[in-house]
């Protein structure tokens, strides 16, 4: 996940001069990466007990740590205030939750300060997808009352509001990521 969000802030915001991290460089270069925490081990286990996020992000120094983790968040807060992780080796990143965590959102959710929208995996109570988009004001306004009707049916227990821009995030008992 971590290669996946330097490789996409590497394009954002070039001038940070990042780091390589993808796996054709990380193998043709261990000394660079790999072997200032493996000096003191002494067994092929304590290796395959290492951390590699951890490993990796040393070779990020502080004003990039602080850029990814502003503008290239792991986790998403929802409206609902549980959090989800987002999928950054997909294109665009993808952020999926329960569809009643983005009631009262008229917006897409976006990063790098709304210059990259977000795909939506919004999922049904069973954790299912039940639409992707990138525009959630137009899902609500056009395919929502088709969605919302399928749901009621199969979901007849949960809140599914005509107007889900204006209602109130609800947060499920049992929550998928977060």
């Amino acid at each position: 996940r971590l290669q996946a969000r330097v490789a996409l802030a590497a394009t954002l915001a070039p001038e940070l001069n990042w780091p390589p991290m993808d796996n054709a460089w990380l193998a043709e270069h261990p000394e660079a990466w790999l072997a200032p925490v493996a000096g003191g081990l002494r067994a092929l286990d304590e290796l395959a007990r290492l951390d590699l996020a951890k490993v990796l992000a040393r070779r990020l120094d502080w004003a990039q740590r602080q850029w990814l983790d502003q503008w290239l968040p792991e986790r998403w807060t929802l409206a609902d205030g549980s959090t989800a992780a987002i999928d950054y080796t997909a294109s665009p990143p993808v952020l999926a939750a329960p569809v009643q965590a983005f009631y009262g959102l008229t917006e897409t959710p976006a990063l790098a300060g709304g210059r990259l929208p977000l795909r939506l995996h919004l999922l049904s109570p069973a954790g299912r997808p039940v639409q992707i988009t990138e525009d959630l004001a137009a899902f609500w306004q056009g395919a929502w009352p088709q969605v919302r009707k399928e749901l009621r049916g199969r979901y007849p227990k949960h809140h599914w509001p005509e107007d889900p821009a204006t209602a109130p995030a609800v947060k499920l008992k049992r929550q998928l990521d977060g």
